[in-house]
């Protein structure tokens, strides 16, 4: 496996991880479809906001996950604050890909001034807490009901690091 920068060739597979999550589990509260301009366009923001948007590739060059950030809130007193993406396809759970993932969004972030990573996972998804404890993450709040899906509500859980 090899981690490199997403490019606007990319789209289509990062799509394909990543919309049977966003349709068929709840592991986001979003329900709205990724789609290839879309995220063409969202890896031309974070190049040129200096933010990587990181693939994991096996070695026949499939993209079996990738990852990201970007601010936590908008305004001044937040720009050291930044909320992480990783998504890992189904085959690949298990196999490392996360942790690089992680290790390689952490370093990318130390390197840009981040001080704080937030992790915003939901609650019926303990999998992805306990893949973020074990990762350094400490947990630091449960919002009850903040998200809604598949017609019913959903607890967030945030986890902290501090690079």
């Amino acid at each position: 496996m090899r981690l490199r920068a997403a490019g606007p060739g990319d789209a289509g597979a990062v799509a394909a991880i990543w919309n049977p999550m966003i349709r068929d589990t709840a592991v986001t509260f979003n329900s709205a479809p990724k789609t290839v301009e879309g995220l063409r366009a969202q890896f031309a923001a974070c190049a040129a906001e200096g933010r990587p948007f990181l693939l994991a590739e096996e070695t026949g060059g499939a993209v079996v996950g990738f990852a990201t950030y970007g601010r936590f809130r908008a305004g001044p007193g937040y720009a050291h604050t930044m909320e992480h993406t990783v998504i890992v396809s189904q085959q690949a759970h298990g196999h490392g890909v996360g942790r690089a993932l992680m290790a390689a969004l952490c370093e990318h972030a130390r390197a840009a001034e981040v001080h704080s990573l937030i992790a915003a996972v939901s609650a019926e998804n303990p999998g992805a807490v306990a893949f973020h404890e074990a990762q350094g993450f400490a947990r630091v709040a449960r919002l009850p009901q903040v998200g809604r899906k598949f017609g019913r509500w959903m607890d967030l859980v945030l986890l902290q690091k501090f690079l």
